[in-house]
């Protein structure tokens, strides 16, 4: 290589950046002499431009990001949950999650080992079972209609609950109880603002059948329909905070077709649930109690974000009706394992 052409090499950095030290424009870049370096300053300069020009959009990309976590933060936890804030205009068909999914590691302070009602009194028969199992829950609901401004909306949802064995070599690993709940839903968003910085965010008008699909003596089923009703507050001690009160009727059932005519007795005539949302944890406790027999039963829940789509989950229950073969049965639960979300 000429003794020239190296020299202008070395050079080339320095010239680069005098340029850009006094390019307004890139006609400076003409001035270099060597390819190379007069190359290397075009691409400078434009670069730096480009920089300069994409400061501002960026800055306000940022504010817009912030802006929308502010948005999110302020939004209604039972609006979201009843897809209120979905874009989807002209496009009322949804499916989302509908009660919390998840899979805990259960104990059970005593076993039904022999489950009875009055229209299906014991057989005698005493079953194997333990007192730590699996149980899981699958819920979800579809959109089959809603108004444009999706105040007004239309669900059919479909929960189901099983208590699977999963320990129990000896028997095989059976599935202890499965109980199945369709359910249509009614459901209106009033937003309106009450007394004391709450709100009324929900109305859920419901038609739901319960059943554990076993022949007798432990067939359990029931139908009813119920009006729940939800309030919010954004702020109680640093978290959001809502209430949902839900009464329900038992419609009859013929004598001869009913497996549990006194499941009121135990499961009562409506449920209150509590939510509490601190940051990206949520404390749930629902409790139902009849107050003339005096029974119901408590139940405690707790989540917080684990990995991807998974949440770490708690559960604590005592009381009756734990599952619908159980429902007049008392125990004290106890799970720990993973949701998927968070559900009311």
């Amino acid at each position: 290589m000429p003794l020239l052409r190296i020299r202008l090499l070395a050079l080339a950095p320095i010239a680069v950046v005098s340029a850009l030290a006094h390019a307004a424009d890139p006609s400076a870049c003409s001035k270099l002499s060597d390819d190379r370096a007069r190359l290397a300053c075009y691409d400078a300069v434009f670069r730096h431009d480009a920089g300069a020009q994409n400061e501002q959009p960026a800055a306000t990309s940022q504010a817009s990001v912030a802006d929308a976590t502010q948005a999110d933060d302020s939004r209604s936890l039972l609006g979201e949950r009843w897809s209120r804030y979905d874009d989807l205009p002209g496009h009322p068909l949804l499916v989302r999650l509908h009660n919390t999914n998840y899979l805990v590691l259960r104990h059970s302070d005593r076993t039904n080992d022999s489950p009875v009602s009055p229209s299906h009194p014991a057989s005698g028969a005493q079953r194997d079972i333990q007192r730590d199992e699996l149980k899981f829950q699958v819920s979800f609901k579809a959109r089959l209609w809603a108004s444009d401004d999706r105040r007004y909306a239309t669900w059919l949802g479909y929960t189901q609950q099983s208590n699977w064995q999963a320990l129990n070599g000896a028997r095989s690993r059976p599935f202890r109880e499965s109980d199945y709940q369709p359910e249509l839903m009614f459901v209106v968003q009033p937003n309106v603002a009450l007394a004391g910085g709450f709100r009324w965010e929900l109305l859920n008008l419901g038609l739901t059948h319960q059943s554990n699909g076993l022949s007798d003596p432990g067939s359990r089923s029931w139908n009813r329909v119920y009006a729940q009703f939800g309030f919010e507050h954004p702020d109680v001690v640093g978290g959001r905070f809502a209430v949902l009160v839900r009464p329900w009727l038992r419609l009859s059932e013929r004598a001869d077709k009913d497996d549990n005519p006194d499941i009121t007795d135990y499961l009562g005539h409506g449920d209150v649930t509590l939510l509490w949302r601190h940051g990206k944890q949520l404390l749930t406790l629902g409790g139902r109690l009849n107050a003339r027999t005096g029974k119901g039963a408590l139940q405690l829940e707790w989540s917080a974000p684990a990995t991807g789509p998974f949440r770490h989950y708690l559960q604590a229950f005592t009381g009756y009706g734990e599952s619908l073969i159980d429902y007049n049965f008392r125990q004290t639960v106890f799970g720990a394992g993973f949701s998927l979300n968070e559900a009311f």
